[in-house]
């Protein structure tokens, strides 16, 4: 059994396939929560590429994880829970956009931070502020499927395959993405040398 105190203290040290199995074997309300905590974040950011509002991404969020607990006896076959979580996150979105006759082009209009959730080194520090707004607004110029897959990879350092699969594209079509955006960033590098 896990202990449930050291669950709640320690989330962030915890592998999420602990957690799964704890909801799943012990119905743990504090390993749910746990993992909530551990990917909320991550998730809202990713949420909001297709929502309107903070609030709509928050209700598409608590929708995931009531679906976890919903099924949590079904969690254990969960091989890969980062990509389960991105892609049930990923597929609610587009269901409450359909449900609610949204606009499909969300991701035009939202600004890439390129830097946004990165701590910097004094390495990084010396990068001019010039150069990085140039890099995101290179990435903010980048089709949708381009800018999604480059924040997948990029900020929320998934391997191909994952990305992939909650993009719900190949793996070559992704690399593909990626490569278009290492252009586009490359040509802006050195277009300030």
């Amino acid at each position: 059994m896990v202990d449930p105190v050291f669950i709640m203290n320690n989330y962030s040290n915890i592998d999420s396939r602990i957690l799964l199995k704890a909801i799943a074997e012990e119905d743990s309300e504090p390993a749910l929560e746990s993992l909530y905590s551990l990917y909320f974040d991550r998730l809202m950011r990713f949420v909001q590429l297709y929502m309107n509002s903070e609030q709509e991404s928050e209700e598409i969020i608590s929708d995931v994880f009531f679906t976890i607990w919903k099924n949590r006896k079904s969690l254990p076959e969960i091989k890969n829970v980062n990509a389960y979580l991105y892609k049930m996150a990923r597929n609610l979105s587009i269901d409450y956009q359909r449900k609610h006759k949204m606009n499909f082009d969300r991701l035009e209009d939202l600004p890439f931070d390129l830097y946004l959730k990165t701590e910097t080194t004094p390495e990084d520090d010396l990068v001019s502020k010039e150069l990085i707004d140039q890099l995101n607004e290179a990435i903010n110029a980048l089709p949708n499927q381009c800018k999604m897959a480059f924040k997948l990879i990029r900020e929320d350092q998934m391997k191909y395959k994952e990305a992939a699969e909650i993009l719900n594209v190949s793996v070559k079509t992704l690399e593909a993405h990626i490569t278009k955006a290492m252009k586009v960033l490359t040509q802006v590098i050195n277009s300030t040398n």
